[in-house]
């Protein structure tokens, strides 16, 4: 993609399956998407999700495929493929996740696909099924995961959920010094879409963040630190290394299974 072109915001839309996803998306486009300046959005929906009443409202629809390992980089157990999709053309795209697969896996897949997909991420934002999780209590570790790597979470489906739990939930996140927003979704609109669209980063994680730099060795790179020798010169290029910080979620065992495994989603739905 041309430098001089500005690349597509891409949001990766997080969550489980059935939690009302479509319906936020297309809440957010109609209210945050200004198609009378030439913005436009396009929707990436895995290929096994069922049409649903809400695609109609969502503008441009594509589907991406999910590929097991074998075919992604090494390290990884899949790799994200949008076979004929084009992103260039949109100005915001929602990258909805498979919400019956792990989402630590399809997130680690997400950063080189969208690479290579000329996107620039904008923003991770989780839906959270919250009468989903409040019946399920091991849940609250799988959005935990989730939310670690989103810049906003969206409380969804709280019908029959206690305000008390609605609460918990969001102290839990709170007393660890989680940046995440959090805000309310009510019959499956947000209160202000914009809000949701800023592309400010609010995540714990830094797996999408530029790599730190440090020197080998951890030496000193300033100029005019004076000792009985004289001036200290700055070192050379070749002693500076990029030194990526492994993501807590993303770090695996010596056998290639994760240090912190989360529950497997499809096994608490319909």
């Amino acid at each position: 993609m041309n430098d001089d072109v500005a690349k597509p915001l891409v949001y990766l839309i997080a969550g489980a399956a059935g939690s009302g996803r479509r319906e936020v998306l297309a809440d957010i486009i109609a209210g945050g998407i200004d198609t009378g300046a030439g913005e436009r959005a396009l929707v990436l929906l895995a290929e096994n999700e069922a049409a649903g009443e809400a695609d109609a409202r969502l503008g441009g629809i594509a589907r991406w495929q999910w590929h097991e390992r074998g075919g992604g980089p090494e390290g990884m157990d899949g790799r994200i493929e949008a076979e004929g999709v084009n992103i260039g053309g949109a100005t915001h795209v929602f990258f909805v996740t498979d919400g019956r697969r792990n989402p630590v896996d399809q997130i680690e897949a997400f950063k080189p696909w969208l690479a290579a997909a000329g996107g620039e991420l904008a923003r991770v934002v989780c839906v959270v099924n919250c009468n989903l999780a409040a019946r399920h209590r091991e849940l609250v570790a799988w959005y935990e995961a989730c939310i670690h790597f989103s810049d906003m979470a969206l409380l969804a489906g709280r019908e029959g959920v206690t305000n008390k739990w609605v609460s918990d939930f969001q102290a839990r996140f709170k007393g660890k010094f989680y940046p995440c927003l959090f805000e309310f979704v009510k019959d499956g609109r947000v209160r202000n879409p914009p809000l949701v669209l800023e592309p400010e980063a609010r995540r714990m994680s830094h797996y999408f963040d530029e790599p730190d730099y440090e020197l080998a060795g951890g030496g000193n790179i300033e100029e005019g630190v004076g000792d009985d020798d004289g001036p200290r010169k700055r070192q050379s290029d070749e002693e500076i290394e990029v030194v990526e910080e492994v993501d807590e979620y993303l770090a695996r065992r010596a056998g290639g299974r994760r240090v912190k495994e989360i529950p497997d989603i499809a096994k608490f739905l319909a």
